[in-house]
């Protein structure tokens, strides 16, 4: 989801690699949202929507959990004809004039895309052992596909940086948009087996927050110390002003045995996040 940008003897703007580095400066290089003004436009009367049933059909085919509710991707299994729909499915999304939509449906439509994307990227380089074996980011020292400019939209190349911190992040300013994009690894929230739309926007929404919450994978305790997922950290900023906010988030999602843990804890004692590819192949 990120790269990292090194000069000598400088650090420019950077983002978290699956590189061992301290909590503090993971959280300094995360990515900020920075506002894309342009895709603001929108119209409020409009009343059309997008179809994401070539989405919704490759979901039911190829993605399912796996005993620990990890939802993978069987990349090995796509045929042909279905990553041609794949394709066609993307294409469809270019080509749609986005800003003549109304706000909510062009939430759905940038994060089906950007899901979407991320899947159509693996399968091109597939197999590999995480997205971050996939290149692509412009720069000499840059890592990862996440600056590719992987499509264009009413005439601008757009990447999966653009779409996650430059157009969702900024202009709806919902934490639990993290809970729904997947960056294709174990330790990212599950991609989701159902399509967003308008109409189950708020559903799933919740429902995302909740799955990865309640999962160890987004949060657990180790002996009475809290860890959760590193997106905590690399865009608290999203879940308040700091620490305590982050953990108010947690306990409005928690449920059962975590709801009561929370009760007893003040504190964030670590951050941890697996970027091997969900791949069902692979799947333990």
């Amino acid at each position: 989801m990120w790269r990292v940008v090194l000069l000598p003897l400088a650090l420019t703007t950077a983002v978290p690699s699956p590189l061992a580095a301290p909590d503090w400066l993971e959280a300094l290089l995360a990515p900020q949202a920075e506002l894309w003004a342009r895709w603001q436009a929108h119209d409020v009367s409009a009343t059309a929507t997008i179809d994401h049933g070539p989405w919704q059909r490759f979901l039911d085919a190829y993605v399912a959990p796996d005993t620990a509710g990890v939802h993978r991707v069987a990349y090995a299994r796509v045929s042909p004809a279905d990553r041609a729909r794949l394709e066609a499915y993307l294409e469809s999304l270019a080509s749609t004039p986005i800003s003549r939509y109304g706000p909510d449906e062009q939430f759905a439509y940038w994060v089906n895309y950007y899901n979407a994307l991320a899947v159509s990227l693996v399968l091109a380089h597939y197999p590999v052992d995480s997205i971050w074996d996939i290149g692509g980011s412009p720069g000499w020292f840059s890592r990862g596909p996440w600056e590719k400019k992987l499509a264009t939209v009413e005439g601008h190349p757009i990447s999966l940086n653009d779409i996650e911190h430059r157009i969702l992040r900024p202009i709806w300013a919902d934490p639990r948009m993290h809970y729904v994009l997947s960056c294709a690894s174990v330790g990212c929230p599950n991609l989701p087996r159902t399509a967003i739309t308008l109409a189950n926007r708020e559903r799933l929404l919740d429902a995302a927050a909740r799955e990865y919450i309640n999962d160890p994978r987004g949060v657990r305790l180790e002996e009475g110390r809290l860890i959760v997922s590193s997106i905590y950290n690399w865009f608290s900023a999203d879940f308040g002003a700091g620490p305590g906010d982050v953990l108010a988030h947690l306990r409005r999602y928690a449920g059962g045995e975590l709801a009561a843990q929370l009760e007893d804890v003040h504190e964030i004692s670590g951050y941890a996040y697996h970027w091997r590819l969900n791949d069902a192949a692979t799947a333990e």
